[in-house]
């Protein structure tokens, strides 16, 4: 079975309430790719890209995927990384592949009959703990948003970027203690600095000290505290913080994550797949990072479709422990025919059907897709 054509889906959504509209106000950074074959059969594969970088990387890509096997995933998408290494390697075209690889997997899945979990080796769990992530504001206003959150059923809570190391160091502890407050003692709270945001103002000293004001609340983990690039800043906040660390979501493909993982630079490993270079690419890191023994946490400020991909990512993977999980957001629960529930305990069940093992709402996908 051979690839016939792929086109981009770019998603349309009125930026977040609280979320800067750097680049107009219908914020277009989710595109999903649809990969058609010359046996009638798709899939959907998504891309944290707007649709025009894309749609050029699409074009840049064609003569290369032309006809190459749908249902090889890992070996088609690492022929499209080797040959783009002079053009685009990391940015919009890895991206872009990353979504390609999802949808190749799918259609491994629909062929073989079996869920993508079992094609990467097995199951380690059945269910999985969801974080509610959300984006942070002021302290009055933060627990209303973690009490809605929690009346959904979820026990793990991620609350990140906005006011937090942009204002007084009062208003960041203020923060912290309201969303504790709102969700008890017996949930798990982690919290995002946000230091890939442009201009971050804070380095090392001012992490340390942030860290061991959020021990006193009993936060999980501390993500993105330095800049993205600093990988020797990590490792030794990494080393002295006295709560867990966390970064990774902006590094692409496997070589990138190779000193992070052999230098121990985070507790928890942040790979995205709609940008690292795609589920082969991320179960290869993930399989590395258990080896010197840490962690994966998949980052999900993405689509539906890439929440899917998490979860069987997590479910063959003997080192994960939570998935990300927007809320609310359109991109992810609108493009489900039948959305996720989550169980009494605030867990997700991994899908048990071939391939994805989800069905797509197409009319919200069109709405979001304007058409």
């Amino acid at each position: 079975m051979k690839i016939e054509s792929i086109r981009a889906i770019p998603l349309y959504g009125k930026a977040y309430e609280d979320w800067p509209a750097r680049y107009g106000e219908l914020e277009q950074t989710r595109t999903l790719v649809e990969v058609r074959t010359d046996a009638g059969l798709s899939s959907l594969g998504s891309v944290y890209t707007s649709g025009p970088l894309v749609s050029a990387a699409l074009d840049l890509l064609r003569p290369l995927y032309t006809g190459a096997s749908a249902i090889d995933p890992a070996a088609t998408t690492e022929m499209l990384h080797q040959n783009t290494f002079w053009q685009g390697r990391g940015g919009s075209v890895t991206h872009t592949i990353s979504g390609i690889d999802m949808a190749l997997w799918d259609l491994l899945g629909q062929v073989t009959g079996q869920p993508i979990w079992r094609l990467l080796g097995g199951k380690y769990r059945d269910r999985i703990q969801p974080y509610a992530s959300m984006l942070m504001v002021a302290p009055e206003r933060m627990g209303e948003r973690l009490l809605a959150a929690k009346e959904r059923g979820f026990r793990a809570f991620k609350i990140g970027w906005g006011p937090f190391g942009r204002s007084a160091a009062g208003v960041d502890e203020a923060i912290v203690r309201a969303a504790r407050t709102a969700i008890g003692d017996d949930c798990h709270l982690m919290v995002d600095a946000g230091a890939s945001d442009a201009f971050w103002p804070h380095g090392f000293k001012w992490a340390l000290e942030k860290s061991r004001m959020l021990k006193d609340y009993n936060v999980a983990w501390f993500e993105e505290a330095l800049r993205p690039d600093d990988i020797d800043g990590y490792v030794e906040l990494t080393r002295q913080s006295p709560v867990p660390i966390a970064a990774g979501e902006v590094l692409t493909r496997r070589q990138t994550f190779l000193p992070w993982i052999e230098r121990h630079a985070v507790d928890y490993l942040q790979p995205d797949v709609t940008k690292v270079g795609g589920l082969s690419e991320q179960h290869r890191i993930g399989q590395y990072a258990d080896d010197h023994n840490m962690l994966v946490v998949p980052h999900g400020w993405n689509t539906g479709v890439g929440l899917v991909v998490d979860l069987h990512l997590c479910a063959a993977a003997g080192n994960a422990r939570w998935v990300e999980y927007l809320t609310p957001e359109p991109y992810l629960e609108d493009v489900f025919a039948q959305p996720f529930r989550l169980d009494g305990e605030g867990m997700l069940q991994i899908p048990q059907a071939a391939g994805y093992g989800v069905q797509w709402n197409w009319d919200g996908i069109a709405k979001l897709a304007r058409g």
